[in-house]
């Protein structure tokens, strides 16, 4: 797959292999790849802001864009930003500085044994777990180490259980790339380039998941592809 047309560098790290992009490019490029992406992580942080958490363990975290949402909720204590890619938790480290010791960075797979936080978060990271048994495992650790009055949040990729829908959904995000500037050819690229690792299930699977972890699932915002899955104990 080639990098989009604007891209001078291809890093080495996760960005660039899977994403053909730069960390440095990330936060913009995201925008160009999904539709309504500033929309979907704003409404994740006002989720799990809503249980006024003294902790969130942000799994998958990237380049701190969800952390910098949370950390601007009222309400939100510490973040502790999950990820195994070290450079993308640099990036986010220069973007957090200015929220001091509310930041905790943590370089790990977000699949390793959680310890317990009042909320635990993600976006556009779990659709790495390619086997719908192994998420269901996932998200009852999840559940055990979430205390009552806790919550998780998910936004993510989540396909429709009619096909027609799909190709609906799946032509709009098309429609968007190609609107932000990649080549329509690119998109198609992109599209098989990210299939050898990114798994969507539908938003049914991911919501029954949830709750067969025991929490009280619920899907919050829906635009798209786009989706946020909320589970609250």
């Amino acid at each position: 797959m080639g990098r989009p047309e604007t891209e001078k560098e291809v890093a080495t790290d996760w960005a660039g292999r899977h994403l053909r992009i730069a960390n440095s490019s990330y936060d913009e490029v995201i925008r160009r790849f999904i539709p309504n992406y500033g929309e979907m992580i704003s409404r994740a942080a006002t989720e799990v802001a809503r249980v006024r958490p003294r902790l969130v363990t942000d799994l998958g975290s990237g380049t701190g864009s969800l952390a910098e949402a949370l950390l601007a909720e009222e309400g939100v204590g510490a973040v502790e930003l999950v990820d195994s890619d070290d450079s993308m938790l640099d990036r986010a480290e220069e973007r957090l500085a200015r929220f001091g010791d509310r930041v905790r960075l943590s370089c790990r797979d977000f699949n390793d044994p959680p310890q317990e936080s009042d909320a635990f978060c993600a976006s556009l990271a779990l659709h790495h777990i390619a086997d719908l048994e192994d998420k269901r495992a996932f998200y009852r650790n999840i559940f055990v180490n979430t205390p009552e009055g806790g919550v998780f949040v998910n936004a993510d990729i989540a396909l429709s259980s009619s096909e027609d829908e799909n190709r609906r959904i799946r032509d709009l995000w098309v429609e968007h790339m190609v609107s932000a500037g990649i080549h329509r050819e690119q998109v198609f690229r992109h599209f098989e380039e990210w299939a050898e690792e990114d798994t969507y299930f539908t938003l049914d699977e991911e919501l029954d998941a949830i709750g067969r972890a025991g929490f009280r699932a619920e899907c919050v915002w829906r635009i798209g592809m786009s989706a946020i899955c909320v589970g609250r104990k």
